[in-house]
C-alpha cells in the first residue's frame, strides 16, 4: 500500500497548485479519501476529504471557497486544487485513506503516513 504526493512547489501568495496523490496496492474506490497538512510549528492538521464516489466532500473552514478536492477513481488518483494561495497555505501536504467518513478529520484514525509535497507560498 503506498501513497504518492506529487506537486507542491514554490508560489507566490494568489497563486494556484494541483496536488496529486497516485495511490497503489489498493483500489481508491473502496475508501475515503483526505488531505492533510502539517504547517511550521503547528500539528498535522485536515484540510479536505471526498467519499468514495465522489460525491460527498467536506473542506476546513480555512481553504472552503479557495481549494477543491476530488478524484479520478480510474486512475487511482486523489487531486486538491488550490487557488488564491496565502502564506498561511504554507506547509507539507499528505493524502491519506480512510474507511469510516466520521473519522475523516481524525488524525489518530490514520496508522501511517508518506513523505507528503512541500508548498511554499511566499512573495
Amino acid at each position: 500500500v503506498q501513497l504518492v504526493e506529487s506537486g507542491g512547489d514554490f508560489v507566490q501568495p494568489g497563486g494556484s497548485l494541483r496536488l496529486s496523490c497516485a495511490a497503489s496496492g489498493f483500489n481508491i474506490r473502496d475508501y475515503h479519501m483526505t488531505w492533510f497538512r502539517k504547517r511550521p510549528g503547528k500539528e498535522r492538521e485536515f484540510v479536505a476529504a471526498i467519499g468514495n464516489f465522489g460525491v460527498a466532500t467536506r473542506h476546513v473552514d480555512s481553504v472552503r471557497g479557495r481549494f477543491t478536492i476530488s478524484r479520478e477513481n480510474s486512475q487511482n488518483t486523489v487531486y486538491l486544487d488550490m487557488n488564491s494561495l496565502k502564506p498561511e497555505d504554507t506547509a507539507i501536504y499528505y493524502c491519506n485513506r480512510a474507511r469510516r467518513w466520521s473519522e475523516i478529520a481524525t488524525t489518530e484514525s490514520y496508522a501511517s503516513w508518506g513523505p507528503g509535497t512541500q508548498v511554499t507560498v511566499s512573495s
